[in-house]
């Protein structure tokens, strides 16, 4: 504490103010503020980023102590061409203010850091009004900027003003795997493409689509599963093939091949942690697409999928089995990866030996031996399998079943003692067993290796800021809806607000069914019984279909009545016994 007893008056105000905002460890704090003051941050970003206070509390506090006034509500203002020439880009991005209003020789600008004394003299020296200061909140600032000159509009502008442009030795640099914010005045291709990619993440999106149309580069995040626009500087299009060029060339691909596919790779980096990128592109008669799938390295774990008793509790049980075959089902995009490499990361023990072979590999779990397919090469699934099975595992993990000779391979596999996991294309987990079938695998195969079917959607989750409770929602409205009467809680509604993009939603979370086979349902399978007859006997012994599964979640207030039904369907899998 000795230490602390020495801050300067500056931050010793700045601390106080945190902990009268609700900061709960003033020795932390002080920590954070100082080491941010000696290695010359904002200390304002210093104090957000450690998450020691809440935001908008902390600078409402700030600004209360500084007398300056609090904006409330939307910061995009009516007239936002007047007040983009009045203030450019160059200026409001780099110094993170928001141009609010102009009245004649002044001009209103909202910011989140006031102590940043340098960025407010540029202003003044470099605005031709006198300035009005408000505070918000970062967030705030951060998307209205976004929304107002689009992305990476300060480097954008330089450029086309000529600074730096060498197209030519692109290639030569290699400062591209690194997205981390540099405050250098260099503009270039580079820099505006990582910046386009450094935002896709900070909005955690899974997939960025560059879209060559036929007056403008249109870009769009997929966010949560659906695809957003993002506000893109004017004359974007002067720089559409200098910027697909730029990414051709970080995932080494043919850039003067324009004519047919290409599929590439880019290793990055953000602020430490590694970011794997599957490039595609497409040509098209407006120009070459390209299609970016951000993969981030993170491990998961068995708890944070958030499954419910009666789904885990089947989990645990297959997972403790020493062999046999778990099927996860589902339509791409559906989270089947992520639950095979959560049930891996789980038996990943000293004693274990896990070998993988996937197209391509997505995350790289350590400790487990992972294989890409390679068919240019003549490395298959059903060849990498045949390998795998001579290295002598205990579980391995196939991307997926696409064709009756990997089937038979993985059947026969968990027949010799493997616990296999694997994924299919089908619609609800009974559907698996028909799947198979139609592969031509033999009933008596299926009955006696698959251990379980695994089918799950993916939904998003509601807003925890901006969720309100549907009011009047009783049994009449539980009964239209199908939602068992036993079911308690109080479902709720999406309303939008800044911290989720006005959508209503943050995040995502997996709805489940799970089909155990049986000895029942082995007999079933063996003498040929169909669909319904099997989930008859299926729900006899407990099967819950997805969309009930949905419905303990929205009970919950966790996602919505509208979520739920898009993603499930009135099938087999969302239908009880008649």
């Amino acid at each position: 504490m000795a230490e602390v007893m020495e801050i300067d008056r500056q931050s010793r105000w700045l601390i106080e103010a945190v902990m009268a905002a609700g900061g709960t460890d003033e020795a932390q704090v002080s920590e954070v503020v100082l080491d941010a003051k000696k290695k010359g941050l904002s200390l304002i970003d210093a104090v957000l980023d450690a998450g020691v206070v809440g935001e908008e509390e902390f600078l409402r506090e700030v600004s209360a102590r500084l007398a300056l006034p609090w904006h409330e509500g939307d910061l995009l203002g009516e007239n936002v061409k007047e007040l983009k020439a009045a203030c450019g880009p160059a200026l409001a991005i780099r110094h993170r203010v928001v141009p609010l209003e102009l009245n004649k020789d002044q001009i209103t600008l909202a910011c989140y850091d006031p102590l940043a004394l340098e960025a407010r003299q540029i202003l003044s020296r470099r605005l031709p009004y006198s300035i009005k200061w408000v505070m918000s909140e970062r967030r705030k600032i951060r998307t209205t900027l976004g929304a107002i000159y689009g992305v990476g509009a300060d480097t954008f502008e330089k450029l086309l003003e000529g600074r730096d442009v060498d197209f030519e030795n692109m290639a030569d640099k290699d400062e591209a795997s690194v997205l981390d914010e540099d405050d250098s005045d260099e503009a270039s291709v580079l820099r505006f493409v990582n910046q386009i990619i450094r935002e896709g993440l900070l909005q955690k999106a899974t997939d960025i689509h560059i879209e060559p149309q036929h007056d403008i580069l249109r870009i769009r995040y997929r966010v949560d599963g659906h695809l957003m626009d993002v506000p893109v500087p004017e004359r974007i299009n002067a720089l559409q093939s200098s910027v697909i060029a730029r990414l051709k060339i970080m995932s080494r691909l043919d850039v003067a091949e324009r004519r047919v596919p290409q599929d590439g790779r880019i290793n990055l980096k953000l602020e430490g942690k590694s970011i794997d990128v599957r490039v595609a592109t497409i040509p098209s008669v407006e120009g070459e697409t390209v299609s970016l799938r951000l993969l981030n390295q993170e491990r998961y774990s068995l708890d944070q999928l958030g499954m419910e008793d009666s789904v885990r509790k089947v989990i645990d049980e297959v997972l403790s089995l020493s062999n046999g075959v778990i099927l996860a089902t589902g339509p791409t995009g559906s989270g089947k990866s992520t639950s095979l490499y959560c049930f891996l990361d789980h038996l990943n023990k000293p004693e274990t030996r896990t070998v993988t072979i996937e197209d391509p590999v997505e995350n790289k779990l350590p400790g487990i031996v992972q294989i890409a397919v390679k068919p240019e090469v003549g490395l298959t699934f059903a060849k990498g399998l045949r390998s795998i099975l001579r290295a002598d595992p205990n579980i391995v993990m196939v991307g997926e079943i696409r064709d009756t000779e990997t089937a038979e391979i993985a059947i026969r596999a968990s027949l010799t003692g493997h616990l296999v996991f694997s994924t299919l294309h089908t619609n609800t987990a009974i559907g698996g067993i028909s799947r198979l079938l139609d592969m031509d695998i033999e009933p008596f195969l299926v009955a006696a290796s698959v251990r379980a079917f695994l089918a799950q959607r993916l939904v998003r989750k509601l807003c925890p800021k901006c969720k309100v409770p549907m009011e009047n929602f009783g049994e009449e409205d539980k009964v239209a809806l199908g939602i068992p009467l036993e079911l308690d809680g109080q479902p709720c509604r999406a309303v939008g607000c800044g911290d989720c993009r006005q959508t209503g939603y943050s995040g995502r979370i997996a709805i489940y069914e799970i089909c155990q086979v049986s000895d029942a349902i082995q007999d079933m399978i063996t003498h040929g019984a169909d669909e319904n007859k099997i989930l008859r006997q299926a729900t006899k012994e407990g099967f819950e279909p997805m969309r009930t599964y949905g419905w303990r979640k929205v009970m919950k207030g966790v996602t919505s009545i509208e979520e739920v039904l898009s993603s499930t369907q009135t099938g087999l899998g969302a239908r009880a016994v008649e």
